[in-house]
């Protein structure tokens, strides 16, 4: 499933006349495998072995071009480091407060919010984002094996 979607976004970037580099192709693809919504250095640190040459600001500038052409999705939370999603489905993020983990979490539900929303107040809405914040499993496991 993975392959298909890395082909998908090489077929997409190609179209769009971007020359797929090996930097790109591996930025991509760790995107592509990545279910951990990695940020900028996370992915530097995660290639910097294989690509000795490449810097943070390459990443930075092949995931602008990969949000520029509707690959991936910028996900910025207050002071903390934008994080990049890569785009298979329409979904929502669920985030632990104490970690910062975030897990994709799907509801087709609220895809009729958008409609509601337009109706509501005449906007021509074109998207919408919605976070939800807890604490995951992890983190409470720690707490509770700390107040022992």
């Amino acid at each position: 499933m993975a392959e298909a979607h890395l082909q998908e976004a090489l077929t997409t970037l190609k179209d769009s006349g971007v020359r797929i580099t090996p930097q790109r192709h591996a930025i991509l693809d760790y995107l592509v495998q990545s279910m951990s919504h990695p940020t900028a250095d996370d992915i530097y640190k995660a290639l910097e072995g294989k690509f000795p040459n490449m810097s943070v600001a390459t990443v930075y500038n092949n995931l602008r071009v990969f949000r520029e052409s509707g690959l991936v999705k910028e996900l910025t939370y207050g002071d903390a480091s934008s994080r990049f999603d890569f785009v298979t489905t329409e979904h929502y993020h669920v985030i632990c407060d104490s970690c910062g983990t975030i897990v994709d979490f799907h509801y087709p539900g609220l895809d009729e919010v958008e409609h509601i929303a337009s109706h509501v107040t005449g906007f021509q809405v074109r998207h919408h984002r919605m976070e939800i914040y807890g604490v995951c499993g992890s983190c409470r496991q720690k707490d509770t094996h700390e107040q022992l």
